[in-house]
């Protein structure tokens, strides 16, 4: 029975075993935004496995009854050892989505290192780890991967030269899996957005003074929709790259 709160790295979990008959999927970033939305939407076909540092916003996902298809699990994804042990606690995986990151605005010439450093450890070094743990059992189920980028990852702009620079590395990083992992049958595919309606799209415009118009935006739940589509394509197809733009 789960416990009634978000599960920590290294407690007990319930094993895939006990969800045999239901295709099991790994969400990161699932406290807030695209992430959330992303696990509520597959938590309707997949046992999902949703991570984030949030115990507050985990517990609004819910998954405290024997009859949820969400496990909330309170870890950070950059730590390596509570990334290692999660995985260590699965036996099957068919879907890994990588939607945790961060972003910073900054002047090139005004962005420290450690300011570097803390945007590609989120946003390139961790999924790329947790993809190494899992590919063993991604190969056996022939399973999707989905990186979530955005639309800095074809084209910078000014102030976001740090965070353009790890999202052009993560769709090469999608780019050059997808290559090394189609003789094993994993799908591998980048989707972008552009400016979505979230807490990161508002904190953003709030330090550059400009008024936050939500309904301008991409919502969240546009996204999740999109990654359904990724996940749901015929098994003889893969979608490499969706980008996602708002309407006006």
């Amino acid at each position: 029975m789960f416990r009634r709160r978000a599960k920590r790295y290294g407690e007990c979990m319930p094993t895939t075993s006990e969800h045999t008959p239901t295709p099991i999927a790994l969400v990161t970033g699932a406290t807030s935004g695209i992430g959330h939305e992303i696990v509520r939407d597959l938590a309707r076909t997949h046992v999902v496995y949703a991570i984030g540092r949030n115990a507050e916003r985990l517990a609004e996902l819910g998954g405290f009854d024997d009859e949820s298809s969400i496990v909330p699990v309170q870890a950070d994804v950059n730590d390596p050892q509570a990334v290692a042990a999660l995985v260590a606690q699965l036996d099957r995986l068919d879907v890994l989505v990588h939607s945790a990151g961060v972003v910073g605005q900054a002047h090139i010439s005004e962005t420290p290192r450690d300011e570097w450093m803390r945007q590609l450890t989120t946003n390139v070094v961790a999924p790329a780890e947790l993809t190494r743990l899992t590919l063993p059992m991604l190969r056996v189920s022939q399973g999707t991967i989905v990186f979530i980028g955005s639309g800095a990852g074809t084209r910078a702009s000014a102030n976001l030269g740090a965070y353009a620079a790890t999202k052009h590395a993560l769709r090469a990083l999608a780019d050059a899996l997808r290559l090394e992992e189609s003789a094993a049958g994993v799908r591998v595919a980048t989707v972008a957005p552009g400016p979505v309606d979230t807490p990161m799209q508002e904190a953003m415009q709030e330090q550059l003074g400009n008024e936050y118009v939500g309904s301008r935006y991409v919502r969240a739940e546009s996204v999740a929709r999109a990654v359904r589509f990724v996940v749901d394509a015929p098994a003889d197809a893969q979608i490499t790259d969706l980008s996602i733009r708002p309407r006006s």
